[in-house]
């Protein structure tokens, strides 16, 4: 922390750290203006942003990442902050049981296995396969788990972005194309497949759906973080 912090109070941390809040302001207001348009996500909106300037000034994204490395600390206490809806709908948790961690632990198996079995099918390396199974949990944990079986870590936190976005993004269509009217099965579905980006998006969709997602989101990544490692050091 102490590090991050020093590193946010040099010139160029204030200057990348003030740009970020400055593209994730702009972008809230885009996607108010849009209504909510998926196309207009604020999270696609603030990267687009974050890019063009990395462009103009010529600064490598590593540089970025250095100068803006308190942000990335504050993911954690964010994070823990998560359980907050969780406590807020606990009798509504106990109510449905076993049936919402089946629920995770299938949508977990599913989502990364039909994405890696894309992959087989198209005979892709063996490191993007492996990679490609912790594609629905928190970057973090993706990239520790990919490195224990053989992925590629940096390409895991890619893989992880990319589909928290698509699945925050496509999240409204989806539901609505087959007809996904519970909010509970919203929120499981956004925090098993999407992770934290769904997550943020489950609690702009209601404090009921927030939990739901926090909750997929919490043991989806244990599982998978504990699950991948096990299992290829029995079978592969």
């Amino acid at each position: 922390m102490i590090e991050a912090f020093n590193r946010a109070m040099s010139l160029s941390g204030v200057f990348w750290l003030s740009i970020s809040l400055i593209s994730y302001l702009i972008a809230l207001w885009a996607n108010k203006k849009c209504k909510g348009h998926p196309a207009a996500h604020p999270i696609i909106v603030t990267a687009l942003l974050i890019s063009l300037g990395l462009y103009l000034s010529n600064t490598q994204v590593s540089e970025y990442q250095r100068a803006a490395s308190l942000l990335h600390w504050l993911l954690g206490p964010i994070t823990v902050a998560l359980a907050l809806p969780i406590y807020r709908q606990w009798q509504k948790l106990r109510h449905f049981g076993w049936r919402l961690f089946a629920s995770i632990l299938l949508g977990g198996v599913l989502a990364p296995v039909s994405a890696w079995l894309t992959l087989f099918v198209f005979d892709t390396p063996s490191a993007i396969q492996f990679t490609m199974l912790a594609k629905s949990i928190t970057t973090p944990l993706a990239m520790e788990s990919s490195a224990q079986i053989g992925g590629i870590p940096a390409l895991a936190a890619v893989f992880v972005i990319v589909t928290g976005i698509v699945g925050a993004v496509m999240a409204s269509v989806t539901f609505s194309l087959f007809n996904v009217e519970s909010r509970q099965a919203q929120g499981i579905a956004l925090g098993t497949v999407a992770h934290a980006v769904g997550t943020a998006k489950a609690i702009q969709m209601g404090e009921d759906v927030a939990a739901m997602a926090t909750l997929g989101l919490c043991v989806n990544g244990i599982f998978t973080a504990l699950a991948l490692p096990v299992v290829f050091g029995l079978f592969i």
